[in-house]
């Protein structure tokens, strides 16, 4: 096995994490350098220096990425309106290259000679840490013990941590996997590997971001959100920036059952996984910026930048954020969003969305010409000529299908 001198490890005090730093000392011999990378998963960081100090690692950084998460990551892929298979709006896709990228600004700060990770053989996010690692440092060493140990599961894990003495917040019997940052909460495991099983959502420390529809209150609530340029600016008139507008509205959007989704997706490693996700201020984002679009992009953009938005879904989703194809789809969005400005108000209601009205000085939609009352500016008699020539292909093609007896 090849030795180590020093080995940075992506870590978040969870039970994978956990063992890990006990397991690269004994079998690489290693000093073992932690990172945590705070993308906003609050009180998950409290207690984790010493917890780190404590399983062995030399030192812990505690990195706050919360606002260029915000700013450089959802941003652009909110203006986007990237939602992979329709539901899912990437959570955790996006985390991982913004954690990535600075653990190797911090492995080459240290020298180390290796960064190591949590992830399972099984998920997308080894691909999306692994493929932002080589983008900054093609030839750091990455140690996966998931890949090589002889730990098989979550249990097996458990007893190696209790083996050590390291301390867990789970027991066999709770350990849902769990991912939590600043955007969303995601659940996997136990019973939700079975697609027939109903999601216990009133069950007690299931949901954290919200409650359940059915225990939201019975009265709706308000909320309007400001846009320049596609970006989020003010939330019920107070600026803020990107960061607080998401835990404002994870506040608000959680307490009225917004944004929770069951899916069976496909992952990007071949099989499909069941999860459930909360992400009460993202839906409620996403719904609005989408709104906002209605009425301030032309019809052919609108509809060609749909179909951008699931390949950028797609990359994001598979870990491709540093690559040429995502920046150059972003640089696209970009030139769409020049106009997308103005306010959108929305009722929350019992796990829905209502539209409530939106406003925009490049709104392209005209009452003037659109109303259904007399007006001076829309001659009816002009689309008769339109559909003639539009329908010309589809006409031409039936006279020879009646020439021919083809009908």
């Amino acid at each position: 096995m090849k030795k180590y001198n020093k080995v940075v490890l992506a870590y978040s005090g969870g039970l994978d994490t956990s063992i890990i730093i006990p397991w690269l000392k004994e079998n690489y011999g290693c000093e073992v350098i932690a990172v945590a990378a705070d993308v906003g998963q609050g009180s998950e960081l409290s207690g984790l220096n010493e917890k780190a100090i404590k399983t062995g690692a030399s030192k812990l950084y505690i990195e706050d990425l919360k606002d260029v998460f915000a700013e450089e990551f959802i941003v652009p892929t909110m203006k986007a309106g990237a939602v992979y298979e329709g539901k899912y709006l990437l959570g955790t896709s996006f985390a991982r290259p913004i954690i990535a990228k600075r653990l190797v600004e911090i492995a080459k700060a240290e020298g180390a000679d290796a960064i190591a990770h949590g992830c399972t053989g099984k998920g997308n996010d080894q691909v999306r840490f692994e493929l932002a690692i080589k983008a900054f440092a093609p030839s750091m060493d990455i140690i996966a013990p998931w890949r090589t140990w002889e730990i098989k599961s979550r249990e097996e894990e458990i007893e190696y941590a209790q083996a050590r003495d390291i301390p867990l917040p789970i027991t066999k019997e709770t350990n849902y996997s769990k991912d939590k940052n600043l955007w969303h909460l995601s659940h996997e495991g136990l019973d939700l590997e079975d697609p027939a099983n109903e999601p216990d959502y009133n069950k007690e420390g299931f949901l954290e971001l919200g409650v359940s529809p059915e225990n939201a209150p019975d009265k709706a609530t308000y909320v309007t959100l400001s846009f320049e340029k596609g970006t989020p600016t003010a939330l019920n008139g107070e600026t803020m920036k990107m960061a607080d507008i998401i835990v404002k509205l994870n506040e608000i959007g959680g307490a009225n059952g917004i944004g929770i989704i069951d899916m069976v997706e496909n992952r990007l490693v071949g099989m499909k996984c069941r999860g459930v996700y909360e992400t009460p201020g993202g839906t409620i984002l996403y719904a609005a910026h989408k709104k906002l679009e209605e009425i301030c992009l032309d019809r052919d953009t609108h509809h060609y930048k749909e179909q951008v938005a699931i390949k950028f879904a797609e990359l994001v989703y598979y870990g491709q954020w540093f690559t040429p194809l995502r920046e150059a789809l972003s640089a696209f969005v970009e030139t769409t969003q020049q106009t997308v400005t103005g306010e959108v108000k929305l009722k929350l209601y019992k796990g829905n969305i209502i539209d409530a009205g939106v406003t925009s000085p490049y709104s392209l939609y005209s009452e003037e010409i659109a109303t259904f009352g007399e007006d001076n500016c829309y001659n009816q008699a002009d689309s008769a000529g339109f559909i003639n020539l539009f329908g010309l292909p589809i006409k031409v093609k039936a006279q020879m299908e009646e020439k021919n007896g083809l009908k």
